[in-house]
C-alpha cells in the first residue's frame, strides 16, 4: 500500500475503517431517515434509498478529493444554503407524506424504488456535514503533500462508503423486519402520518446538528 499510495501509512487503512465505523454508528439524519422509510415502506424501498445515500456519499469524496469540499466548509453562505434546502426538502417529504395519509383509502402508497434512490441521494448531497467530513478527518489519514494524495483520498473513501453502506443496510432490513407487525396493529393511513411527523422531526434534527 506504501509504495501505490506514497504517503497512506498500512496503519492507517484500519483506523480510518474503525473511525468510520463508528461515525456511522453514531445516530443522524440518514440513520433516522432509513428506519422510518423502511418501518413504512419495507426493505427494498429502504436499500434503494440505500443506494442513493452511497452514491451521494461518493460524489462528496470524489469532490473533496478535487477540492470542493474545502470550498463548502469554508463558504458560510454555500454551507447554510445546503443546509437549510436539506431541512426544507425533508419537511416537503413529510407534507407529501401528511397528504397521503388523508386518502379514503387507509392502504399504505407505496414509493417507487427510483423514487426511493433520488430522495435518498437529494436528502445526503443537501448535508452539508457529509462534506465536512471529508474534510475534517479524512486528511488526517493521508499526506496532503504528496502527489498522489487526490488517490488516496478516493482509496479512503471507498472504504467509507463501503462501511456506510453495509450500515445503513443493516438498518433498513431490521426496520423492515418490523414492518409487518407494525401494518398489523395500526391502520396504513396512521403510518404514513406517523412517517410524515418522523421526517419533520429529521428536519429539525439536521437543522440542529449542522449549526454553526
Amino acid at each position: 500500500m506504501e509504495d501505490s499510495l506514497p504517503g497512506l501509512l498500512p496503519s492507517a487503512l484500519p483506523a480510518f475503517a474503525l473511525t468510520s465505523f463508528l461515525i456511522e454508528l453514531t445516530p443522524g439524519p440518514n440513520m433516522a431517515y432509513l428506519a422510518t422509510l423502511s418501518l413504512s415502506q419495507g426493505h427494498r424501498t429502504g436499500l434503494s434509498a440505500v443506494a442513493g445515500i452511497a452514491l451521494g456519499l461518493a460524489v462528496y469524496g470524489i469532490a473533496a478529493a478535487l477540492g470542493l469540499g474545502v470550498l463548502i466548509d469554508k463558504s458560510v453562505w454555500l454551507y447554510e444554503s445546503l443546509r437549510w434546502a436539506g431541512v426544507l426538502y425533508l419537511l416537503w417529504l413529510a407534507m407529501e407524506a401528511w397528504a397521503t395519509g388523508q386518502d379514503t383509502d387507509p392502504a399504505i402508497v407505496n414509493v417507487p424504488a427510483s423514487s426511493a434512490f433520488r430522495r435518498g441521494l437529494i436528502t445526503n448531497l443537501l448535508n452539508p456535514k457529509a462534506a465536512v467530513f471529508y474534510v475534517a478527518v479524512l486528511p488526517e489519514f493521508i499526506d496532503v503533500n504528496v502527489s498522489r494524495a487526490g488517490a488516496q483520498a478516493l482509496v479512503l473513501t471507498t472504504v467509507y462508503v463501503a462501511i456506510a453502506t453495509a450500515i445503513h443496510a443493516s438498518i433498513v432490513l431490521l426496520a423492515a423486519q418490523l414492518q409487518e407487525f407494525v401494518q398489523a396493529a395500526t391502520t396504513g393511513r396512521i403510518i404514513r402520518r406517523v412517517f410524515a411527523i418522523l421526517l419533520a422531526g429529521i428536519a429539525a434534527w439536521l437543522a440542529i446538528s449542522t449549526s454553526r
